[in-house]
Parts: C-alpha cells; structure tokens; sequence
C-alpha cells in the first residue's frame, strides 16, 4: 500500500491548483486522475485559448443554495491575484468584454503553469479511482494501481458535464458514502432546445446571430443569440439557462434598446413604401427580419398599409418574444453542472467536510457555479487555494 500525506482526486484546474497551494516541505502529495492528460476543459476552453478568469468575479456571479457561501475563498483570493501568477510565468493575456481574460496564445500555457507550481508532488494518469474509505484517522482508497492510504483527501473530480472527456459523478458519490448531502444536479451554460413549432422557425435561421435581451429568475443579459438546427445557443442563451428550469417560458428582446413598434411607426410616416422586411433589417438580420414578417403573415407588405395594431403585435413579436424550451442540449454540452456538495456540510474558509476531518471538496463539484466568462474557473482557483493553504500550514 502507498502510504500519501495528501490525496488529491482529479487533475483539473482545481486539483492542479491545490496541488501547488498545499506542498509543504517533507510532505508527499499525490494527484490521481483517470484521464491520459491532465486539465481537458483548460484546453479547451476560450476556443483554445482559455478564459482563465474575470475582472468581475465576485459572489454575485455565482449561483448556489448559498449565495454568501464562495464569498470567503474569492475575497482570499480574487483574480488579480491570479492575474499575478500568470504574469509571473510570462503568460501573454488580454482582456475581451466584461472582464473577461484570455491567454493571447494556448490554453496549455495555463496548464503548463499549473504543472510547474506543482512541482514535487506526484501526479499519477491514467489511473482509476474506486472506492474511498475512512480507516481510523487515516483513509483508504482504492485506485488503479493499487490502494493508497492518505492522511487527508481533497475532491476536485468535477461534474457531470462533457462526459466525452471522461466527467463523471464521483465526486458526488463520495459524498454521499461520508453522509454529506448534495444538491440536484443539472446541465449549466447550455444550449436550449426547443418543440416544433418554435423549431420551425429556428431551424432556417441556424448560423444568424442577433445582440438580444433576456431576463429571468433573477438573471439578467445582454450578449449574442444564436439560432440553431436544434433551438438556441450563443452567450446570452447559455448564461440564462443556469437560470431557467424545465416548464418555464422565456421573453426574449430581439432588439435591446429599441422600441420596435414606435420605430415602426416612425418610419410608416417617412417611408411608407418601404416593406416591413427592410424596415426590420435596420435592427435586426435580414435573414431574421424576413422571417420574422413571414411568420406574421406580413411578406411582402409595406409599412403604409399597415395600421397601428398590426405594427405593434410585430412590435412585440421584437421586443417580447415567448416561447418555451422543451429542455436543452444536456451534459453533453453543457460548460459546468449546476448543482452538487451542499455548502452547508463543507467549511467556508477551508472546504473541509464539517463532520469528516480530513476530507475536502474543491471546484465544480461543488455547489457554486459561476456566470459565463472565467467565473468557474476563478471559483476553482478559489477554492483550491482555500483548501490548499489550510492544508499546507496544518
């Protein structure tokens, strides 16, 4: 049996972190991890260049039963104090709309960072992981290469979400076997799809891409819509879906900031010769704005022969758009999982199990899960470092 001070399950963004944060001189630290690479969702994430963090992050960007909970590890540590590590290892890094940060090159510089802070603990791939158990003041877990005893623990196995690249529900299985409880789980940041009537108007329009408005439960957005073959994707679409549940219908603005039957009728009285069509492309994509005539029976008309109530129901087809989502596109898509470890069983300052000394829960599995734009990533910083610098000072 291999004898650890310190077991870290999951090699992603979170257990690399906490790796680095808990070494301590004479202590061996292991990080277990059933994946051939270490960190998939870094490398992928931000189309490859990797959204490491946002300027923004606060707790008011996180979802969770909660909502104070992530506000002690954020403040201990914010995203500049990222921002500085990824200074310090000559990181190129520019800052897109709302906050957001991005590597000018790979997002396997990020990982690369994250190996080279680690350095002296151990990282074991392509390693299995079974079951956990407490033995005395020890625990004993069962992994691929044989079992491993350990004086503490740390979970940062993630969620459910992307199970091509290997996601499971571990985490939360550990969970529940120490008698912690957890939170539904379900897909965040995802693509809604819709029945099909909704689709028929959707599915010619897969590929245009409108600014649009939406508010709901609480969330409020301004950022692109995406049509697609199977409903609606883009920023706007997948920061209200951590939002919405299934049943709930969804008003969208199609054209934020502009009254579209005033304006409407605004151009009747300067250009009544203009069809609605070609009125409606001044704010919206043509492709769009014929559809949008089409559905209404209004193809082929022009502005002047239309009169007040038929300009304000197209008006209001704009600026209040309902419909409802039959479900979205799952975990297969989905950029985090909503949900996981309730927060009232784990230790905000340290992530420590309340009732399980020794035992921790970092990152995703979680449940605090952050807005689209380097939030979740800087919640697994956070978190790690949490539980990381308890580790190394104990």
């Amino acid at each position: 049996m291999e004898h650890v001070d310190l077991a870290i399950l999951g090699a992603g963004a979170a257990g690399l972190f906490c790796a680095g944060s808990a070494l301590a001189q004479g202590r061996r630290v292991v990080v277990i991890d059933h994946a051939a690479r270490p960190a998939e969702k870094i490398r992928i994430s931000g189309g490859g260049r990797c959204n490491f963090t946002n300027l923004a992050a606060a707790r008011d960007r996180f979802l969770s039963g909660n909502p104070r909970f992530a506000a002690s590890a954020l403040s201990r540590y914010p995203a500049q104090a990222f921002v500085e590590l990824v200074d310090h290892a000559g990181i190129a890094w520019h800052e897109k709309t709302q906050g957001q940060l991005f590597c000018d090159g790979k997002a396997t510089q990020i990982t690369d960072m994250l190996l080279a802070r680690m350095r002296g603990a151990e990282l074991w791939l392509d390693t299995t992981l079974g079951a956990l158990r407490h033995r005395g003041d020890r625990f004993e877990l069962q992994t691929g290469r044989g079992a491993v005893s350990a004086a503490r623990v740390v979970v940062a196995t993630g969620g459910k979400s992307i199970p091509k690249m290997g996601a499971t529900g571990f985490g939360y299985d550990v969970a529940r076997d120490f008698g912690l409880r957890c939170v539904e789980q379900r897909p965040g940041l995802v693509p809604l799809t819709f029945a099909d009537q909704d689709l028929a108007l959707c599915r010619p329009l897969a590929g245009v891409s409108v600014e649009a408005r939406i508010r709901h439960n609480g969330g409020d957005f301004r950022d692109a819509l995406l049509f697609t073959h199977r409903g609606l994707s883009g920023p706007v679409i997948l920061q209200i879906s951590s939002f919405w549940h299934p049943g709930e219908m969804l008003e969208i603005d199609l054209a934020p900031g502009i009254d579209a039957a005033a304006e409407l009728k605004r151009l009747r009285g300067q250009a009544g010769r203009v069809l609605l069509g070609t009125a409606l492309g001044h704010w919206l994509p043509q492709r769009l704005a014929d559809a949008v005539v089409t559905e209404a029976g209004l193809a082929g008309k022009r502005l002047a022969d239309q009169a007040n109530p038929a300009l304000e129901r197209l008006g209001a087809r704009i600026n209040r758009w309902q419909l409802r989502p039959v479900g979205t596109e799952g975990y297969r898509t989905a950029e985090v999982t909503l949900g996981g470890i309730d927060t009232r069983d784990l230790d905000a300052r340290t992530m420590q199990a309340r009732n399980v000394p020794g035992l921790y829960f970092i990152g995703e599995c979680v449940d605090v899960t952050g807005w689209l734009g380097g939030y979740n990533f800087q919640w697994a910083w956070a978190s790690a470092h949490a539980a990381g610098t308890a580790l190394g000072s104990a």
